[in-house]
């Protein structure tokens, strides 16, 4: 099998040309392209509620991204959903990098060991201050803080009849889970 790596750059230029169907799924990964599966519907409405929680923060706070690109080195991830730094164009003029990022939150019903092994050790060398791993299957939330190289010196494991508090909104549990 021979495999082709393509840079973020060249990936940038064949989604302008229109090379991708505009409904496929894609994350650039250290140079690999990875078709993602859909979104099912309990990670969906996970995402809906985690938006709903934050959207009060928008835009004066931070700015609220829901499935949209986020560059980390030279790759390109579509994290659930992230709260990055406010910026007047919105990112228009460049996409958002890591260190724009307040906190990155994967919603894992089939993909907690991707999000695991793959993506956080991305968030953390691109900078990332603060990732949360829903994992509904094991009705826990992982949360990661304080990345040194490619991990996190900080990580607890967080259940029902708890809560999350970040930029002032609170999160009981019992509503991601």
């Amino acid at each position: 099998m021979t495999r082709h790596k393509i840079s973020l750059e060249e990936f940038h230029r064949m989604v302008e040309a229109g090379v991708f169907p505009e409904d496929l799924r894609l994350e650039l990964v250290e140079g690999e392209l990875l078709e993602m599966s859909p979104i099912g519907k309990r990670p969906a409405a996970t995402v809906n509620r985690l938006t709903a929680r934050f959207a009060p923060l928008v835009p004066e706070r931070a700015i609220l991204a829901v499935q949209n690109p986020l560059v980390v080195g030279e790759s390109e991830l579509y994290p659930d959903l992230a709260l990055l730094k406010p910026r007047p164009d919105f990112y228009e003029k460049r996409l958002p990098e890591g260190r724009d990022a307040f906190l990155v939150v994967e919603v894992a019903d089939t993909t907690l060991d991707y999000d695991l092994k793959v993506k956080l050790p991305l968030y953390a060398a691109g900078g990332v201050p603060e990732v949360w791993v829903v994992d509904l299957t094991g009705r826990r939330v992982l949360v990661h803080r304080n990345p040194e190289g490619r991990a996190y010196r900080e990580a607890e494991a967080l259940g029902p009849g708890e809560t999350l508090a970040f930029l002032g909104v609170q999160i009981p549990l019992e509503e991601l889970l």
